[in-house]
């Protein structure tokens, strides 16, 4: 398939002569890449013009989505990093290394926090706010954690999740907070809250 986008790119096959030709090859480099079959090793074709760009793989990816995703997953769901790596030897034969965990994860918590920082675009008639209480394990222990919600509800009448706050407590000055970081994201047109009798609701 990398010969085959190389053929495109240079409008011609290797070694074929053709007056349409664009390009020619310039041998090729190995790189590695980690799939659930385990570790592979590619032949990336070079060319001597063009600066030869996969649309198969991504420039400087190491591993098929499926792996990183696996990897995020586990570290989410409370697996230690040291963990992580034993797991990754035994199912993929590579040591996944703490940093590449850590590297990981810094990418999913920018679009986590990109995302609750988002502006509200759209006017809300009704919110239904309510906090819940999760179970989350770490490093092989359980504990609680308290989040706070508020779903909305568009003109056109599909909710949307506006925002969570994690660790806030269920008191006036927790959904005080959580609704000052409402507003500040743009929440307007507000007609009806939804809620529970949660005192610190109601204060």
């Amino acid at each position: 398939m990398l010969d085959a986008e190389a053929n495109r790119l240079c409008n011609a096959e290797k070694y074929q002569r053709s007056g349409a030709r664009i390009d020619t090859r310039a041998g090729h480099y190995q790189r590695k890449l980690h799939t659930r079959a385990g570790e592979v090793t590619l032949k990336v074709p070079k060319l001597r013009q063009q600066t030869f760009e996969t649309a198969i793989i991504e420039r400087y990816r190491r591993r098929e989505a499926s792996v990183e995703e696996a990897l995020i997953e586990m570290y989410l769901a409370g697996v230690s990093v040291r963990r992580v790596e034993g797991i990754t030897e035994a199912l993929w034969g590579t040591k996944v290394s703490p940093g590449t965990i850590s590297n990981l994860n810094k990418k999913v918590y920018e679009k986590i926090e990109a995302w609750r920082n988002r502006l509200i675009e759209e006017e809300v008639p009704y919110v239904y706010l309510d906090g819940i209480v999760l179970k989350r394990s770490w490093a092989g222990e359980v504990s609680n954690v308290s989040v706070l919600v508020a779903i909305g509800v568009n003109r056109e009448g599909y909710r949307r999740i506006l925002g969570i706050c994690e660790g806030a407590k269920e008191d006036k000055a927790g959904w005080s907070n959580f609704l000052h970081h409402l507003k500040e994201r743009a929440l307007r047109g507000v007609r009806c809250f939804i809620t529970d009798a949660c005192m610190g609701v109601v204060e």
